[in-house]
């Protein structure tokens, strides 16, 4: 039985809109609605504009199974030959390392090998995580050396190794079997010399979905391991790894969909039943419901840890408390982590505020394209936050640079939802980057010397030569130019806003890339109360009176440093983009909405 038509999305409200930025999804015809006509009105709008017209996609998504929608792991490209030689090491006991990328994504793919070698009794490996800021991303040749000379025979990189050629020419020199799982894109050069390349990205794989995380990737051949050889492991145990993975794929940005959907679906309910140490201590450190957990909690606290202990030049801290085995090991690490994170909050404020500064000194009015600017004394590893920041902000793609440890020049670039990065930077002529790489949205680069100060030039004519080869959309939601997060899903009344609504929404669960968390707009809605709290005063709740007289209470996290903190009053009529939230603190269960704008005051 559907719920009643208080909760059917309204048309397009341009007396309002016409001036913003955001535009108002449209209605579905009678047509569509009927093609969904299993589902409430509401959630068959979400379900139609997020690409699932009809009843059968519709199911699926909203109920994925882990059978059905996972695919064969054989079917990657050499997955089998690497799992045979990864079979061959464990049975002739040879010395092998697991070198993982040292972020959110690799050290969950390192923690599911660990795992599996710990599972099997397999105890001649070690794990390594480069340091960010002296060794920088990706296999690098003077751990190569080390290895060599440690009598290391086979290693197998989590998500990184796709573009280090040079690193690999000189581990096949040196006798070293390299496994490289990765899921970046393949150079233009073609494959590195390794011995064996798994990932779905590559040129010649026929991988029925090219979007898993490095640490799906890293899963996927764990899989085709036990599919040759079980080791006397019951069948399905890998499931439990899922934890692992579900963090990974959360935090990595990659889309919600296909497999990352099972992914992160199957990911979240293993972490709400799993017995790490290391994240139970992190999660009642940070006052987490671990019964509750969401992909918000995964993104907004734990990810920022993870992340933080490579930005601060600490990576095996992360490793070492997602694999801690012991109370004592657990609440160490999960301390550290919540420290070492506290600083680089610090930090990247102090960064991000210089930075934006900066733009605005320079750019003024004239904003290019592409911001591009560095400074040698800024720390390659907080420029990706910075950039993040500053994309949203100023609604262009960013590249920020720094000098690291080895006096390199790197940087990291984030787009501001319509630029392909990773082409923007193919697009610019040889000799300009040493190195790059990354995903559609976000990614890092060194450059040499002598070019950096033609960047910015460089990437501005690239933009443009980029939109011109761009042919032309058709869609009529992209046709305004507008990034995804510049829609709203439907207007909503306060008072539609209950339970048996939030859990239709949330039935189509986890949110993240593509399967944006659905905003509404309320219109003209009146304060009763607005307050301010945290610390510093930094954060901002908002309580409603309905017509039935209950209250509803929405918050903005450090929605102070926003334009419209300082105009927002109680019996002010606002217009609020928001979406719905369950918030458990202290046991205590609320439905409230979390301000995502406020377009009119």
């Amino acid at each position: 039985m559907h719920r009643s038509d208080r909760c059917t999305p309204v048309g397009p409200v341009h007396d309002i809109l016409k001036h913003m930025k955001y535009s108002i999804r449209r209605q579905l015809s009678n047509e569509e609605l009927t093609k969904l006509a299993t589902f409430p009105p509401l959630v068959a709008h979400l379900l139609f504009h997020r690409g699932i017209s009809d009843g059968n996609a519709a199911e699926k998504f909203m109920v994925p199974d882990y059978e059905r929608d996972t695919h064969d792991p054989l079917l990657l490209q050499d997955a089998g030959k690497a799992a045979a030689r990864i079979i061959q090491a464990i049975k002739n006991d040879e010395k092998t390392v697991i070198y993982a990328d040292y972020d959110a994504d690799g050290i969950p793919g390192a923690v599911i090998f660990d795992q599996l070698f710990k599972k099997i009794g397999f105890k001649n490996y070690f794990v390594y995580i480069p340091h960010r800021h002296d060794e920088g991303f990706g296999l690098n040749e003077d751990a190569v050396l080390e290895f060599a000379e440690q009598g290391v025979k086979l290693a197998i990189t989590i998500d990184c190794g796709i573009t280090d050629k040079t690193a690999l020419e000189l581990a096949f020199g040196k006798g070293i079997d390299i496994i490289v799982t990765d899921h970046h894109e393949q150079p233009e050069a073609g494959l590195p010399p390794a011995y064996a390349v798994v990932d779905p990205k590559r040129n010649d794989c026929a991988y029925p979905d090219k979007n898993i995380c490095g640490a799906g990737v890293a899963y996927k051949l764990i899989q085709a391991v036990l599919g040759v050889d079980s080791f006397g492991i019951k069948k399905g145990w890998e499931k439990w790894l899922l934890d692992m993975v579900g963090v990974a794929t959360l935090s990595d940005m990659v889309p919600l969909t296909g497999e990352n959907r099972v992914f992160s679906h199957y990911g979240l309910q293993v972490l709400r039943k799993s017995p790490r140490k290391g994240l139970n201590e992190l999660l009642g450190k940070l006052r987490i419901s671990k019964k509750h957990l969401t992909e918000d909690d995964i993104g907004f606290m734990i990810t920022p840890r993870i992340n933080a202990a490579s930005r601060m030049g600490v990576p095996m801290d992360a490793f070492n408390l997602l694999s801690a085995e012991n109370d004592i090991l657990a609440a160490k690490y999960a301390e550290r982590l919540d420290a070492v994170n506290n600083e680089r909050k610090a930090a990247v404020a102090v960064l991000v505020k210089e930075v934006k500064r900066t733009i605005r000194e320079r750019y003024g009015e004239n904003i290019t394209a592409v911001i591009v600017l560095g400074n040698p004394v800024w720390r390659p590893s907080l420029l990706g936050l910075a950039a993040n920041t500053c994309a949203a902000e100023f609604n262009r793609p960013v590249f920020l640079w720094g000098r690291d440890g080895g006096n390199i020049i790197k940087g990291s670039c984030r787009s501001e939802g319509r630029t392909n990065v990773v082409e923007l930077m193919r697009a610019v002529p040889g000799g300009v980057f040493s190195q790059f790489g990354g995903h559609k949205h976000s990614g890092g680069f060194a450059v040499s010397n002598d070019q950096v100060y033609f960047l910015e030039k460089h990437l501005n004519e690239a933009d443009e030569k980029t939109k011109n080869q761009k042919p032309k959309i058709k869609n009529s939601e992209q046709e305004s130019g507008l990034g995804e997060e510049d829609f709203i899903d439907a207007e909503l009344a306060l008072g539609a806003v209950d339970w048996e609504l939030y859990e239709d929404i949330s039935k189509l669960a986890p949110f993240g890339k593509d399967n944006p968390k659905p905003v509404f707009l309320f219109r003209n809605v009146m304060p009763a109360e607005v307050r301010r709290f945290g610390k510093g005063k930094e954060h901002i709740g908002v309580d409603f009176k309905r017509l039935n007289g209950s209250r509803l209470s929405a918050i903005s996290f450090f929605g102070a440093e926003n334009e419209w903190a300082g105009e927002i009053k109680t019996g002010k009529p606002i217009d609020m983009i928001a979406s719905l939230e369950k918030s458990i603190f202290r046991g205590k269960i609320e439905l409230r909405l979390r301000i995502f704008d406020i377009i009119s005051l």
